[in-house]
């Protein structure tokens, strides 16, 4: 029976779906530069969450979004003199390639923002009529004072929630708005943006503009998963502001639950700071696999549990390496004609850890305690059945079977 830890109630849950149909939504990348492996802690962990919900019999569909409009992509296009469209297709093709690379299934649906404008435009246009967004000269703002449960998701304090929104993107010094924490839906085109890198707008009945980034996300899930959302998910740096306004604006249109389970990976930290494009301590996936095999860098990743904080140390890539050397000797064992070895219990623990909050570190250490009885356990032990049962584990965790 599978628990896992939903942020909005703070506490481990029985996971249920209806008609064992679920709809997973994780943002995915704004790409207007490349993989680093705070990306890849995230985007690997949620493959596996899919890999073992599908195990348990649970119909998948999976959805991750491409924010391919945004003011960081027009910032890095003017810097870089090139398209906003080229530099997002460049990026987003170099993710998709270090994803498949480390054997991250793709999602079943891959929606890029710039095509859903008309949808988003809707959800605006009926905030706007119930009275949960304005218009100001021609930009619309959602009111969070309109909505009596913003903050419902995130728990923070409104000074607490001004200092992070102001850290991610809002502008506190915008006359139009009425509260400095309303958040953009509808952005009019402002004269004198980057011409160079092609700012694109659309039509609206409020302005030529775009949408604002929240907003985004509520259309695309909303139109391929319906509501409620079984599990949305990202890291924990968008529970604030962007996931506790995009629950606030569908939940107001709506008036229905916006997403049963909310799922967050920890903040993966480099050299003392979070790792993050825009502080640029990274440590990129393209070079990473120069040196490293996919398994290593996927037992490294899944040796963490997804939801505490943790610092990256190219050392703990040795102990990575090692294990995987040890699963590579494992497979190069002959069966053995003897008696089957006894495993049950290890198989029993493993598939715990996993039903416990995917915990993929306390399951990796069963499987490492499986190969250490296996080389233990005498030469004409038949080991089939604990190879089968590796084998299994592999494909749940998304590793490779390697024999060299």
């Amino acid at each position: 029976m599978l628990k896992i830890y939903n942020t909005l109630s703070r506490k481990k849950e029985l996971f249920k779906a209806k008609d064992n149909k679920v709809g997973l939504y994780v943002c995915g990348i704004t790409p207007y530069d490349v993989t680093h492996l705070g990306h890849a802690f995230t985007y690997t962990f949620f493959d596996v969450v899919v890999r073992y919900l599908r195990y348990l019999g649970f119909k998948v569909t999976y959805v991750q979004n491409l924010t391919d409009i945004d003011d960081d992509i027009l910032k890095k296009a003017k810097e870089l003199k090139i398209g906003w469209r080229l530099l997002g297709e460049k990026n987003t093709a170099t993710f998709l390639d270090d994803n498949d690379w480390l054997g991250n299934l793709r999602p079943d649906i891959y929606p890029r923002a710039s095509d859903h404008i008309g949808e988003m435009i809707e959800l605006i246009k009926k905030l706007v009529a119930k009275k949960f967004a304005y218009v100001k000269n021609g930009s619309v703002y959602f009111s969070i004072n309109a909505f009596k449960d913003y903050g419902k998701l995130s728990k923070l304090a409104r000074s607490k929630m001004l200092y992070l929104a102001n850290q991610r993107g809002n502008n506190p010094k915008d006359t139009n708005k009425k509260n400095p924490l309303d958040f953009v839906l509808w952005q009019k085109q402002q004269p004198g943006l980057p011409a160079q890198a092609g700012e694109p707008s659309w039509p609206s009945s409020w302005s030529e503009g775009r949408p604002g980034w929240h907003i985004e996300c509520s259309a695309m899930s909303t139109r391929y998963l319906g509501q409620p959302v079984t599990i949305h998910g990202g890291g924990a740096d968008l529970i604030f502001p962007h996931h506790e306004s995009s629950v606030a604006q569908t939940e107001a249109v709506t008036g229905k639950r916006f997403v049963s389970y909310w799922l967050h990976t920890a903040m993966l930290r480099y050299h003392g700071k979070k790792m993050s494009k825009s502080l640029g301590n990274l440590l990129l996936i393209s070079d990473l696999r120069k040196k490293y095999s996919a398994n290593v860098i996927r037992l490294y990743l899944l040796s963490h549990y997804y939801r505490k904080v943790w610092s990256a140390d190219l050392k703990d890539l040795i102990k990575a390496e090692k294990l995987n050397l040890l699963f590579k000797r494992i497979w190069r064992m002959p069966s053995g004609l003897g008696q089957p070895l006894n495993i049950n219990h290890l198989k029993i623990d493993f598939f715990n850890s996993l039903a416990n909050d995917i915990n993929t570190p306390q399951a990796i250490k069963y499987l490492e305690k499986l190969c250490f009885k296996i080389i233990e356990s005498d030469k004409a032990t038949n080991i089939n059945d604990a190879k089968l049962f590796l084998s299994q584990a592999f494909s749940l965790l998304g590793l490779k079977i390697e024999f060299i």
